[in-house]
């Protein structure tokens, strides 16, 4: 078993040096330790992308996340004609100009999503497009309904930290750079309001 241990570093690195370690040689099974439990979490979710069925053993404030390779994992590549559409939000509004019309021409355009032919595989908010992910956000209750549809809903968790509302979340999940620019990479067309 390959082993790393991170502890004290911050998300994307933990990601970046597992993705290093899989991709410099064949790993079957890998433990990677970190000490922050979004770093756990953004681990293990990149070890389940890559084939890796996972494991998080919990010790106090120290996560050991376990990846062992399944039968045909790791690097199957994504058929080149399905569609991977990702959304990607920077605002809480739509457009320049009237704040008031930016508002309703976002609900708008989070409600037509869910009636796309081909749905969003991913939104992802950034900036002050996290708001949008929050408990007391307008557009909450159209959210949640597209995330029911299974649509991944994600938000950059440096900027929920920077508005100081991580503790907030109230559809999708917290984020990092790594997963937000692989998204950028794996989609096959990108939208924004």
């Amino acid at each position: 078993m390959e082993k790393l241990d991170l502890k004290g570093k911050t998300c994307p690195v933990p990601v970046i040096e597992t993705k290093k370690l899989i991709e410099s040689r064949q790993v079957d099974e890998v433990e990677v330790v970190v000490d922050d439990p979004t770093a756990s979490e953004n681990v293990r979710r990149f070890l389940g992308s890559r084939g890796y069925s996972t494991t998080v053993l919990q010790e106090g404030n120290v996560y050991r996340v376990e990846g062992c390779l399944q039968e045909g994992g790791a690097m199957a590549e994504q058929s080149g004609t399905q569609k991977k559409v990702l959304v990607y939000v920077d605002t809480e509004t739509m457009g320049r100009g009237d704040d008031g019309l930016g508002r309703v021409l976002m609900r708008s355009f989070l409600s037509t999503l869910k009636e796309l032919e081909v749905r969003p595989w991913r939104i992802v908010f950034v900036n002050a497009g996290v708001r949008n992910v929050v408990a007391d956000s307008e557009y909450l209750g159209i959210l949640k309904e597209i995330e029911a549809l299974g649509v991944e809903v994600i938000a950059c968790g440096t900027c929920l930290d920077y508005f100081h509302l991580k503790d907030s979340v109230a559809v999708g999940r917290t984020s990092n750079m790594f997963e937000i620019m692989t998204s950028f990479s794996e989609a096959t067309n990108v939208i924004r309001p």
